[in-house]
């Protein structure tokens, strides 16, 4: 009996022994080609007809496009899932994905201790303005031209948006400072996994938080959840973190909050049209701008690469995904895609 095949898109660094090893239970399928147009074309003519599950990541939407409601209606019937390496997946269409049966897992556990170490280097570096002057010393200019003072974090009020794995381990670095922990999450968390945290409305996050760290996904809801209405509700002097999408903020009134004082300083990791940076950001000297770095580790990457191998054997033999999408809560036993 020939055994189910599964399809890698894009390639592997850190786990090719896995992939490998992936053969025991399954027939190995590389997509070799460059385009979205020859991918469908390979999708039309069959080459992928025995194929149950596929790995993706958000790098291989350069290959790919984006599997959006295009694409995913001409996906092999037999693909039951999708396993992406990345915990942001919001170039994936999930609504298209369940129409069609198709399950999709992402990479949540294994980003949150390098994304929320990024979110606290970049609030540290806004706290304390730090652009200029770590700029300044390379030029042999010393401080710069106007040093400024910075903050401590110190009983500042740290608001997380999204309080999910990533946004909790933020919490962790936020009070190891001395920081007061409040959040605003879809749902409340546990007491258990609360602690010490303030659950508060939406509203109250963006009225009294002192550093506001953006740890929420991207979906239709959320984008621009951050825009000039918000930035009018916040304190004077706020301070803003984002290591989570860039499209979470609407950087026009980014930059008209932070050129009128509104915003003290901002730290950012993802930007609203990656790899494209607002130029009033790029300008801006109390802005810590980072290249979307927040799982660039080696220990990182190849965790995710495993979790999402992890998904694959458990999707193949035993029917089911490991860490699947929240959207898709509702699919709780084996596909019944035809």
């Amino acid at each position: 009996m020939s055994k189910p095949a599964v399809l890698l898109i894009g390639s592997l660094t850190h786990t090719k022994k896995e992939w490998e090893d992936c053969e025991s239970f399954a027939t190995l399928k590389v997509y070799t080609g460059s385009s979205r147009a020859e991918f469908l074309a390979e999708c039309e003519k069959g080459s992928y007809k025995d194929v149950v599950a596929l790995y993706r990541s958000n790098e291989s939407t350069s290959i790919t496009g984006p599997f959006d409601a295009e694409l995913v209606p001409k996906l092999p019937p037999s693909l039951k899932y999708i396993c992406h390496n990345g915990a942001g997946y919001d170039n994936i269409d999930i609504d298209a994905c369940s129409s069609q049966g198709i399950q999709v897992s992402s990479t949540p556990v294994a980003v949150n201790s390098a994304t929320a170490d990024i979110a606290l280097f970049l609030m540290l570096g806004a706290l304390r303005r730090i652009h200029m002057p770590y700029s300044s010393i390379r030029e042999s200019k010393w401080r710069g031209p106007s040093p400024q003072l910075g903050h401590d974090p110190q009983n500042k009020v740290l608001g997380i948006l999204g309080m999910g794995g990533i946004g909790r381990e933020v919490a962790i670095r936020g009070r190891a400072f001395g920081m007061k922990v409040q959040y605003y999450n879809r749902s409340r968390l546990s007491s258990e996994l609360e602690g010490d945290a303030k659950y508060v409305t939406f509203e109250e996050l963006i009225r009294t938080s002192d550093v506001l760290s953006l740890n929420c996904s991207l979906r239709k809801e959320t984008v621009g959840i951050i825009g000039k209405k918000e930035f009018e509700m916040m304190k004077e002097g706020v301070i803003l973190i984002n290591t989570a999408r860039g499209k979470l903020i609407d950087e026009g009134a980014l930059v008209a909050a932070l050129d009128s004082g509104k915003v003290f300083s901002a730290g950012l990791d993802v930007y609203e049209e990656e790899p494209k940076v607002h130029e009033g950001l790029l300008n801006n000297p109390n802005v810590v701008l980072l290249p979307h770095i927040g799982t660039a580790t080696v220990e990182t990457q190849r965790n995710m690469e495993l979790l999402v191998l992890e998904n694959l054997e458990n999707a193949v033999t035993k029917g089911d995904l490991v860490t699947r999408v929240p959207e898709q809560a509702h699919f709780r036993q084996p596909s019944t895609r035809l």
